[in-house]
């Protein structure tokens, strides 16, 4: 009784402490799992809701700690490399679907996921391809799973590796599902890595839109992406940022904002995983992604080592 009368003041404690400088995005996302598994989330549709809008915010409010220059150069010099890996990717997973005999849509949404930017990229290709609500919710929910386990893994990783953090930036950019957990994990390595993860982050999420309309022509499918507007929203920031520098002290305010913002966004993004996501999520789906993403990040990381990215 004294638990069910306390159950949602102390979400709402928690949430509000992650304003606090003293909650990082790491233990946001772990306190928001362990009161949703343990205790279950008492506010589950306002939580889904509040954290997309959250990031969305978060992710403008960094456009304005970046230069637009560097946007405009990070796109220009990674466009082959984007092309590549990101086919490479879809490549390899369609290949692993065949192996673990998947559901094609499946296949594809986890492909697609893990290949350009988690869940936006699979709610996107997600009715080009007409896949089924149960499998929209089996790709999502080991994306989300994954998500988590980047945010707490890539940060140690890079410094046992030592990765300078444009090194790291660039692997969390390319190694990681979602662009939150992107964020965040960039956010607890430094400034300079969270300002390139973002940057190459937004710039590949602009490909969702040729490789839905290139899946639409394939599946004869007349449903189309279109770019989502927080990347509009960074890059307007980016640019008022660089170009009304006179304002600094306020774009500064606005990048602390948001970066608070978005470790409230990762508490409520954890506060959504429970026993019936996991249950959900199945063996041999959660095994396909899960050997994806290991090839992928291992072989992004060797070649940033190594100097050839």
């Amino acid at each position: 009784m004294i638990i069910a009368k306390l159950h949602k003041p102390v979400f709402i404690i928690l949430l509000a402490l992650c304003i606090t400088p003293f909650i990082g995005a790491g233990s946001a996302l772990v306190m928001g799992a362990l009161f949703s598994i343990t205790l279950g989330n008492p506010f589950a549709e306002l939580s889904q809701k509040a954290s997309k809008w959250m990031l969305k915010l978060a992710v403008m409010g960094l456009g304005f700690a970046v230069d637009f220059n560097q946007v405009i150069e990070v796109g220009r010099s990674s466009l082959v490399l984007t092309i590549v890996s990101i086919t490479a990717i879809i490549g390899l997973g369609e290949i692993l679907t065949q192996v673990f005999k998947l559901n094609r849509n499946t296949g594809v949404l986890i492909s697609f996921g893990t290949a350009i930017c988690g869940g936006s990229a699979i709610a996107a290709m997600a009715p080009v391809i007409k896949a089924k609500d149960h499998e929209v919710a089996v790709a999502l929910g080991i994306v989300f799973l994954l998500n988590g386990v980047g945010l707490l893994l890539f940060p140690a990783i890079g410094h046992y590796f030592e990765l300078t953090q444009e090194q790291f930036g660039l692997w969390a950019a390319l190694a990681i599902h979602d662009t939150s957990s992107v964020v965040g994990a960039s956010a607890t390595y430094g400034a300079v890595a969270l300002s390139i993860a973002t940057t190459v982050k937004l710039t590949r999420a602009m490909w969702i839109i040729p490789y839905t309309t290139l899946a639409g022509v394939f599946m004869r499918s007349d449903e189309k992406a279109s770019i989502p507007l927080f990347i509009v929203g960074f890059l307007l920031a980016a640019l008022i940022n660089t170009y009304v520098p006179s304002l600094s002290s306020y774009w500064e305010l606005i990048n602390i904002a948001a970066k608070q913002i978005l470790v409230m966004t990762l508490f409520l993004i954890g506060s959504g995983l429970s026993l019936s996501v996991l249950k959900q999520a199945g063996i041999k789906p959660f095994l396909m992604a899960v050997i994806l993403w290991i090839v992928v990040s291992s072989v992004i990381l060797l070649l940033i080592i190594d100097g050839f990215i």
